[in-house]
């Protein structure tokens, strides 16, 4: 079985950091969203030590479909969420998707 794992870099805003962090991090408003679906995992929030604007998102889930089925029922929330964190950010680069074996 394999997990499948997405993955994004920003740039952050140097004023914004904070507000990135709340809403990214741990416990933050793209987690609060996620865990409304059975097939989440976890998300990490990781920040670039030599440029502390630099942040990766990795969220893990239990597959592509787990995933795509959370995309088709929460559209609207994940846009509405999405929208309102984009002045966060000066860009937002999504790396890829990853399969894990287990």
């Amino acid at each position: 079985m394999s997990t499948c794992t997405y993955v994004w870099e920003f740039m952050v805003e140097p004023d914004r950091i904070h507000e990135f962090e709340r809403h990214y991090g741990r416990e933050g408003s793209w987690v609060q969203l996620f865990r409304q679906s059975p097939g989440y995992i976890q998300t990490f929030l990781l920040q670039d030590s030599a440029d502390p604007r630099r942040f990766i998102t990795v969220d893990r889930w239990q597959s592509a479909e787990a995933y795509r089925s959370f995309r088709a029922a929460h559209s609207k929330q994940y846009d509405e969420l999405d929208a309102r964190c984009e002045e966060l950010t000066a860009s937002e680069t999504y790396i890829g998707s990853f399969d894990e074996w287990t």
